[in-house]
């Protein structure tokens, strides 16, 4: 049975950064979501949006794993992307330790709460979609479980947290976007993503710690281990990103199907 044709993209919209701003200054906005799935340039969109709005705009990250120090070239960092913008919620544990979406959702109020009470845009950059949505819809830690998310003008109370958020998403073609991934994933190897992950071994976090984060640090773990040769590695690891990137894209399409509008722009 031949595989069904993959939906569509969406089509892109002209986001002028001019009109953000004045979003912002009229109050219709409180905070500015950046989101795509990986190899998209959203970091880089956010830096240069961050420097286009004529307003102080800092960065709070959307990652999960880039929460941890060490593990900078398996996650893509690219801290230097960022030049003066200031940034959060990158580097604030130490690799190993165990960080959930509980603690994610108090470090970004933290940090949502500072950015505003100095005047600044706060830009919530990332693609860990349920990070997102815990901090822009809301999260039911009694049932486990995120709460829908509703439509526009029905956002749910809460004190503290961002009432009218404006959410861009960065697009790129499938096949831009796996050729991207390949890409990244060969350059990473070169700038030494199996050291980093022998030196997160050595330096006593363990193997299953590692392989529990997925991607990059299973799978190079897994050939550390000569449980892997590297061209199995190299290739398995392409197929799990491409496999990721997908699965980010179908989160947030699902996000749209239940009421959040996202503003797609090449």
């Amino acid at each position: 049975m031949a595989k069904p044709a993959p939906a569509p993209l969406p089509c892109p919209e002209t986001v002028r950064p001019a009109d953000i701003a004045d979003r912002l200054r009229r109050g219709d906005t409180d905070l500015v979501v950046v989101l795509g799935p990986t190899a998209s340039g959203k970091t880089r969109y956010a830096v240069q949006l961050a420097r286009s709005l004529g307003l102080p705009a800092e960065i709070i990250s959307a990652d999960s794993r880039q929460v941890y120090r060490g593990m900078d070239i398996g996650t893509g960092k690219d801290l230097g992307e960022y030049g003066a913008v200031p940034f959060h919620l990158i580097d604030i544990c130490e690799a190993g330790e165990q960080y959930n979406l509980y603690r994610y959702k108090q470090d970004f109020k933290a940090a949502y709460a500072d950015i505003r009470a100095r005047g600044a845009v706060p830009i919530l950059c990332g693609g860990t979609g349920l990070y997102i949505h815990a901090v822009t819809s809301g999260y039911d830690f009694s049932e486990g479980k995120p709460l829908s998310a509703p439509s526009a003008g029905m956002r749910l109370p809460e004190e503290g947290m961002p009432q009218k958020p404006y959410f861009i998403g960065t697009l790129v073609s499938r096949e831009e976007r796996n050729a991207r991934i390949d890409r990244r994933l060969d350059e990473r190897l070169r700038e030494g993503m199996v050291e980093e992950v022998r030196g997160l071994l050595e330096r006593g976090v363990p193997a299953e710690t590692l392989l529990s984060y997925g991607l990059e640090y299973k799978f190079v773990t897994l050939y550390l281990r000569g449980e892997l040769s590297y061209a199995e590695m190299r290739d398995r690891l392409a197929t799990a990103i491409h496999q990721f990137a997908k699965r980010q894209m179908t989160w947030f399409r699902g996000m749209e199907r239940s009421g959040v509008q996202i503003h797609w722009t090449e």
